[in-house]
C-alpha cells in the first residue's frame, strides 16, 4: 500500500515552490521519490531552496501573471532533464488586505491575473502535453476564502473562489482524457508571519482556535502529505476535489 503514495520517476512542477507551502510540498515531493521543478520571482530565495533540497530539485524564475512566457517554460522543462511534466501544482498566489470599498481597480486585477488568469493559462499549457500522454495530475492551492466570507480580502476570496470552480469544470473535461485536477484549502497554517498576526490580535486568535474544533493551527507540511495523496496513486480515483486541510475550521461553530 505504501508504494501507492510514491512520486518515484514523477517530475513536479510547484510554482511558489521557494517559500511557505510550497516548499512544503515540494520537500515532500522530493522525499516521495518526485524530481521538482519549483518556480517564484526571486532567483535568490529559490536557489537556496534548492540547495536545501538537493539534485533533485531545480528551479526556474517565472512570474506567473506573465502568462506569455508560460508556454516557453513548460517546453524548457517538458524537453529539458526533468521533464516530462507529470504533476502540476498551482501554488503561486498573493494576498490584499484592505476594505473593499478601498480596493482599486488595478489591485483587484493584479490579484486576479496571478491568482486565477495565471494558474489557468499555466495548467493549460501543461495539459497540452499531458493529454495527448493520457495521463496527468493538476493541483491548485485554493482557499478557505472559497468555503466562506472572510472580509477585507474582496479580490483574493473571488480568485479562490473561481480556482474552486475551475478545477471542477477542469476536472471534469479532462478526466477522460486520463488527466485529475483537484484542489487543497488550506486553515491557519503556522509561520512566523500567522503566529505574529494572531498573537498581535488576541480577539482574532480566540475566534480562529474556537472555531476550529482541533484547537490548533495546522503544520505546512500537514498540507503538503495532502498533497503527496492526491498527487499520487493513492489518490487515482479522486479528481474534481477542494480538500480543506484545516482541522476542521470550515465546519467549526
Amino acid at each position: 500500500m505504501l508504494e501507492k503514495f510514491s512520486l518515484e520517476n514523477k517530475c513536479a512542477l510547484v510554482t511558489g515552490g521557494g517559500t511557505g507551502i510550497g516548499l512544503a510540498i515540494t520537500r515532500a515531493f522530493v522525499s516521495a521519490g518526485a524530481k521538482v521543478v519549483i518556480t517564484g520571482r526571486r532567483e535568490d530565495v529559490l536557489k537556496e531552496a534548492c540547495g536545501q533540497l538537493g539534485p533533485k530539485a531545480t528551479f526556474r524564475d517565472c512570474d506567473v501573471s506573465q502568462t506569455k512566457g508560460l508556454p516557453a517554460l513548460v517546453e524548457s522543462i517538458e524537453n529539458g532533464p526533468e521533464g516530462p511534466i507529470d504533476i502540476l501544482v498551482n501554488n503561486a498566489g498573493i494576498n490584499l488586505k484592505r476594505p473593499a470599498i478601498e480596493v482599486v481597480d488595478e489591485d483587484f486585477d493584479k490579484v486576479i491575473q496571478i491568482n486565477l488568469n495565471g494558474l489557468f493559462a499555466l495548467s493549460r499549457e501543461v495539459a497540452r502535453h499531458m493529454v495527448p500522454r493520457k495521463s496527468g495530475v493538476i493541483l491548485n492551492i485554493s482557499s478557505m476564502t472559497a468555503l466562506y466570507g472572510i472580509p477585507k480580502v474582496p479580490a483574493y476570496s473571488a480568485s479562490k473562489t473561481a480556482v474552486a470552480g475551475l478545477t471542477r469544470a477542469l476536472a471534469v473535461e479532462w478526466a477522460p482524457l486520463g488527466l485529475r485536477v483537484n484542489a487543497i484549502s488550506p486553515g491557519f497554517i503556522f509561520s512566523d508571519m500567522t503566529d505574529k498576526a494572531l498573537n498581535s490580535d488576541p480577539d482574532r486568535k480566540r475566534r480562529v482556535m474556537d472555531r476550529t474544533p482541533m484547537g490548533r493551527m495546522g503544520q505546512a507540511d500537514e498540507v503538503a502529505a495532502a498533497a503527496v495523496f492526491l498527487c499520487s496513486e493513492a489518490g487515482s480515483f479522486v479528481t474534481g476535489v477542494n480538500l480543506p486541510v484545516d482541522g476542521g475550521n470550515s465546519i467549526g461553530f
